[in-house]
């Protein structure tokens, strides 16, 4: 089966590598050409456009970023992009909200192709290990075909149901990602300041019953101010907005995600919205203020402190 592969960023590109290594017939295009160079070291085809992706694939897989990135890359406003997508299976593995996903199966069905959803979960860690969740949704038959296809880069496929679910699916995981990661950096912003040795806060997180693979490896950034992206900022405050749209327009709660929105909105503002998503630290550190020198009583609550003052004032 011959596979097309469009958008080679910091999750396509080890996504593709994956496919190829694996022995899978490849052909692959990006808007920034070097980024196809290792693929083409890896044994894979390159094309000069999207439309020649898809004239020699069976099965074309899209990573691009974002809703307008896929129209464009499909020409969805022209008259030939049904003819594009006829008799091809389409497979969508980025982050979109649910309502475009069902409309995007919708046009592509009635176009005469077939239509899988497999957003995944993971980074470019878990991308280049070949170790991400995907989560599949779609008509059981073409689901069972691309199971197969998205087998080298996963560690697990799990199927959802029918579209959108799966990604519904992955917002649902994103929201637990993205709250877990601010608490996790402002978690290290409290132990900086009051002066604790991060060393040993680290080796105390990383030891202990809420240490993962995430966990472990957002501390080693935050510890090294190594910001390098493995989940850019700019990317997590997509996730987020959409996450928090699918929630109002459901009637759901959520309130750790809507302080997230803002944190995540203002590490964007900043300047740090190609770094990982760990420097929402950043954000967090702005609303404390310049650093104290050395807190008064070390230890103690502020209210604990207050309390104290109080009575020094009476007296």
């Amino acid at each position: 089966m011959q596979v097309g592969f469009v958008g080679l960023g910091i999750m396509g590109q080890p996504m593709a590598l994956n496919l190829a290594r694996a022995g899978t017939p490849l052909v692959v295009w990006n808007r920034s050409p070097h980024r196809c160079e290792p693929l083409r070291e890896a044994g894979a085809e390159v094309a000069g456009s999207v439309a020649e992706v898809f004239e020699r694939s069976e099965v074309v897989v899209l990573m691009l970023a974002g809703e307008a990135a896929i129209d464009a890359a499909l020409g969805r406003d022209g008259a030939g992009w049904a003819g594009l997508v006829a008799g091809r299976t389409v497979v969508h593995m980025g982050t979109t909200s649910p309502e475009y996903s069902h409309a995007l199966e919708r046009d592509v069905r009635a176009a005469g192709g077939r239509y899988v959803e497999a957003p995944v979960s993971g980074s470019r860690g878990p991308a280049e290990a070949g170790e991400l969740i995907a989560m599949l949704a779609g008509e059981p038959d073409a689901v069972a075909r691309v199971r197969e296809v998205v087998a080298p880069m996963c560690a697990q496929v799990v199927e959802c149901g029918a579209a959108p679910r799966a990604l519904v699916m992955k917002l649902a995981v994103n929201l637990f990602l993205i709250t877990m990661t601010t608490g996790l950096a402002e978690a290290f912003h409290f132990a900086e300041r009051r002066g604790l040795d991060l060393d040993v806060f680290t080796s105390v997180l990383d030891s202990g019953p809420m240490a993962s693979t995430v966990s472990r490896a957002k501390t080693a950034k935050l510890l090294t101010a190594d910001f390098t992206a493995q989940a850019a900022a700019r990317d997590v405050l997509m996730n987020n907005e959409l996450i928090a749209a699918a929630a109002r327009s459901a009637g759901i709660a959520s309130p750790l995600l809507d302080v997230c929105l803002a944190l995540f909105t203002r590490t964007v503002e900043l300047g740090h919205g190609g770094d990982d998503m760990a420097a929402v630290v950043h954000a967090i550190g702005e609303r404390s203020g310049a650093p104290d020198q050395a807190p008064p009583h070390p230890g103690r609550s502020h209210l604990a402190q207050a309390r104290e003052d109080a009575l020094h004032q009476v007296e």
